[in-house]
């Protein structure tokens, strides 16, 4: 373990999230952003010169061949993830990787197996994963307080938060050609692989779902757009061990909320937003109020976690400096893109799918 170890990172694609990365990168010790690329020059050099970044490349090869870097950030669309990953491993990096894994199944598949190959260090940003809910909903569970685990629900909400056309983003998060899915993979992974964190990321057996995009949208801009992806999917997924999860995410629907994902056990249940713990004490029904900022302290400072899990980059930071051993993010990114090509499939067929159709069908 070295602690005072400085992390040196490079990042690739300095858009929105690569922007919202390097601010990241600001708040966590022991990470140094020494380079960064993106095919747009002068917003590259703007940023480098905005973040005070030695060097910027138009060709993110170049920014691969130095011998300093200790790890690559990627910040791509997301067909765009397997080839600049693979190639940043198999050039000796490590590499984090912005949700979801890729656009397909395959591509991501991909991915992990040229980690292995490489023996390099792969992490996906699952950034639900360390939410203050999701940590205190893991230790109850752990510790027994759910019982058997058989029931999850996933929910995401936007009213009317379709990117590009409802006003923010550009059109490139709702091309199926460089997006690969729209609702679903632009914020379902979130909580799709939060679940199955939950849960023990279980073996997907079967799924089934549907795909819609009915809301009326600005002519203009979806001419401008070429948009071609959901913004409503609907699953409904058997895992091994007779478990079950049932799946919402809306960019826009007309109505003025979901109730929030939750998971349940023959023991108790954890609804996530709003937190709650729910049990029983013979005839008691209980519902017990809880203080989530003072048990994220005691896990900081009583369990001596500190910051390695205040963030998916200060996590992925930690496991570097051998602080922390990585969480599993390539596993459950792998089962969460089963399950959202799974929805899309079955969207297509009209019927349900199994996990061996979906991996056979996977394509970039």
């Amino acid at each position: 373990m070295d602690t005072e170890k400085i992390i040196r990172v490079g990042i690739i694609g300095v858009g929105q999230i690569g922007k919202r990365h390097l601010e990241r990168y600001r708040e966590i010790a022991g990470v140094e952003v020494v380079a960064i690329a993106d095919t747009n020059t002068a917003e590259t050099e703007r940023v480098a010169h905005h973040y005070h970044i030695p060097a910027f490349y138009a060709d993110f090869i170049h920014l691969l061949e130095r011998e300093d870097l200790d790890a690559v950030d990627v910040c791509l669309h997301n067909n765009l993830h397997m080839p600049v990953t693979v190639a940043a491993l198999e050039a000796g990096k490590h590499v984090y990787c912005e949700k979801p894994m890729a656009g397909s199944y395959v591509d991501a598949l991909k991915m992990a197996q040229a980690a292995q190959r490489c023996q390099r260090l792969l992490s996906i940003q699952l950034s639900y994963l360390f939410t203050k809910e999701v940590k205190a909903a893991k230790f109850l569970i752990d510790e027994g307080y759910l019982g058997r685990l058989y029931h999850a629900r996933s929910t995401g909400f936007r009213r009317r938060g379709r990117p590009y056309v409802d006003g923010y983003g550009n059109s490139a998060f709702v091309l199926k050609e460089v997006a690969g899915g729209g609702a679903l993979y632009d914020m379902g992974v979130y909580q799709i692989a939060a679940m199955l964190f939950l849960l023990g990321n279980p073996e997907v057996v079967r799924v089934s779902g549907k795909t819609y995009q009915e809301v009326p949208m600005e002519a203009s801009r979806r001419e401008a757009s070429g948009y071609n992806v959901e913004e409503l999917a609907l699953g409904f997924v058997r895992f091994r061990d007779d478990i079950t999860l049932d799946i919402i995410e809306s960019w826009a629907i007309h109505l003025d909320r979901f109730e929030g994902s939750y998971i349940v056990g023959n023991e108790g249940g954890v609804r996530l937003q709003p937190f709650g713990f729910f049990h029983q004490a013979g005839f008691l029904d209980l519902d017990s109020a809880t203080d989530l900022d003072l048990f994220e302290f005691r896990l900081r400072t009583v369990g001596e976690q500190g910051d390695a899990y205040d963030s998916p980059q200060h996590h992925w930071i930690a496991a570097l400096q051998g602080r922390v051993s990585l969480l599993p993010t390539v596993d459950i990114a792998l089962n969460t893109m089963i399950i959202s090509e799974g929805i899309y499939l079955s969207s297509s067929l009209g019927r349900e799918v199994t996990a061996e159709e979906i991996v056979d069908s996977s394509t970039l």
